[in-house]
């Protein structure tokens, strides 16, 4: 029932309590208090509105592997605030083995892309590698989480 539940918030956040209990099979009082507790366990962390990246203006989104030099935790810990900082990352990991670290940057188009690349993200202490990937074909994006049934 619980992953009936989350499917169904999955597809649409917005939906009423009355609306989810329906499409579920349940009456509305069980059905709030699953929600709730896949609320308070940590299960649902939030609810959120899909953006579309173009109707705000950052219409080319490019993946990028960085490699770096440093070694030392200090080193890291100021490059990952730097670049968690800027307003074109809008996903950024560290990763195991190479590359160090992916970036996804959100922004208008090639020319924004390049000044954040030179002006922003090269110039930082450390960089060794810089690798762009442009998408061909978005072909899924969903959020982790439980598979659709």
């Amino acid at each position: 029932m619980d992953r009936d539940i989350i499917f169904h918030l999955r597809q649409d956040g917005r939906l009423t309590n009355v609306e989810l209990a329906k499409r579920v099979g349940l009456t509305p009082p069980p059905c709030l208090r699953r929600v709730k507790r896949l609320e308070e366990t940590g299960v649902i962390s939030g609810y959120r509105a899909v953006i579309n990246p173009e109707a705000m203006g950052h219409g080319l989104e490019v993946l990028v592997d960085v490699e770096i030099y440093a070694q030392d935790r200090k080193s890291f810990e100021e490059f990952e605030e730097t670049v968690a900082s800027y307003d074109e990352v809008v996903e950024f990991r560290r990763m195991y083995g190479r590359p160090d670290y992916f970036i996804r940057v959100a922004v208008a188009d090639h020319a924004a892309y390049e000044t954040f690349l030179t002006g922003k993200l090269s110039c930082l202490p450390g960089v060794r590698r810089l690798e762009s990937h442009l998408t061909m074909k978005e072909i899924k994006t969903t959020s982790v989480g439980i598979p659709a049934r």
